[in-house]
């Protein structure tokens, strides 16, 4: 048994397959080792709760806790004070590696803005719709001197009628004018001639106004 061992241990071929089988295994562990090393296995860093803060006060927070960040995108809300962090990803709480990115939604600083549309002439409730379905969170309804009821004639902010096409915040306080209905139609009397007494009403005929004799000619009656 131990000649063979020794004539199978002096043969090239099965020397050379044993390296390998040796070299290959060393690979295998040593790539395992490094991967292990190089995700940090087992190591977490759990999410911090930073929402409400500012982004420069959460930075450095963030940096102390070994992971970073980049702001993605904003949105407008009224619960949180301007530029504050509204939302992360991963979540509140979740593990992620040492030196991950989260990511930030962060709040406006200002509302979003729309363009004001046209609705004159349209119904107050088409108008009113309109409005809201432009995204302007607060409008009312205020009913002034016209001649058609409940027909939209402006849209007001602050007292000042807007025009269309006009950008204004989401979130302004916007007065949709609408007429009551409660005003005459306007003549215009200048339309109309001044007719004379002496046309409208022929027996009237003004005084000293000479009487010019008839011919016998004119008298064929």
């Amino acid at each position: 048994m131990k000649d063979f061992l020794k004539k199978m241990i002096k043969n090239p071929f099965v020397l050379t397959l044993m390296l390998a089988v040796v070299v290959s295994c060393l690979l295998v562990y040593g790539t395992l080792k490094w991967l292990d090393s190089y995700t940090r296995h087992n190591e977490a860093v759990v999410v911090p709760n930073i929402k409400g803060l500012k982004v420069e006060e959460a930075a450095t927070f963030l940096k102390n806790n070994g992971l970073r960040y980049n702001v993605i995108d904003s949105v407008f809300s009224k619960s949180v004070s301007p530029g504050a962090i509204v939302e992360l990803t991963p979540a509140v709480g979740s593990k992620v590696k040492e030196g991950r990115i989260i990511f930030i939604t962060v709040n406006a600083l200002t509302s979003q803005m729309a363009e004001i549309p046209e609705v004159e002439d349209l119904s107050f409730r088409q108008a009113y719709a309109l409005l809201r379905a432009r995204g302007f969170e607060s409008v009312e309804i205020e009913y002034v001197s016209g001649v058609y009821k409940d027909l939209a004639i402006g849209v007001e902010l602050r007292g000042r009628l807007l025009n269309r096409g006009e950008m204004v915040q989401l979130n302004a306080p916007l007065v949709l004018k609408v007429s009551n209905g409660e005003t005459e139609p306007f003549i215009d009397d200048s339309l109309y001639l001044e007719i004379p007494p002496e046309i409208s009403n022929p027996s009237v005929v003004p005084e000293n106004t000479p009487i010019q004799p008839v011919s016998e000619e004119e008298e064929w009656f």
